[in-house]
């Protein structure tokens, strides 16, 4: 986990990247300044990710309390099963909603899974999947 990442980096000799890192790059080319996180209470609720989007001058704004535990548990309920809801869906667009009226110009969605319930075709915020991101950057490194 990315929890670790800085510790694996100094014991190894390839690069890592850090998703936060390139998830922050994606932001900051959208000039994106205020930005909603999902994902797992671990990941909403610890520094390990959040600490590396404020630094670099980013706004991580996450669900209230009650909120994040129904994100968390659908994830690990539902959705790591492979279980798709509409009520579920309706309910992270909610979370989605709430988080965008207190400031939110973007949407990251910190667990491989959320893109499985909420696309960026349900609302006009812009979505950062960070499985897709990461991917990416990692792809982009392979042929540099």
């Amino acid at each position: 986990m990315h929890k670790v990442a800085d510790q694996i980096q100094k014991a190894i000799n390839i690069p890592i990247i850090h998703i936060a890192d390139v998830t922050a790059k994606h932001l900051l080319a959208q000039n994106i300044k205020s930005v909603a996180l999902l994902g797992t209470k671990y990941t909403m609720e610890q520094d390990f990710y959040k600490s590396k989007l404020i630094d670099k001058n980013l706004n991580v704004l996450i669900p209230e309390s009650q909120d994040r535990n129904i994100i968390n548990q659908i994830i690990y309920d539902e959705l790591c099963k492979g279980i798709i809801q509409p009520d579920s869906k309706q309910a992270y667009l909610n979370i989605v909603d709430k988080l965008v009226k207190n400031g939110a110009e973007g949407v990251i969605l910190g667990c491989t899974e959320i893109g499985l319930l909420i696309s960026q075709s349900d609302r006009n915020i812009p979505f950062f999947d960070t499985a897709l991101i990461h991917a990416q950057e990692a792809a982009l490194l392979a042929i540099s």
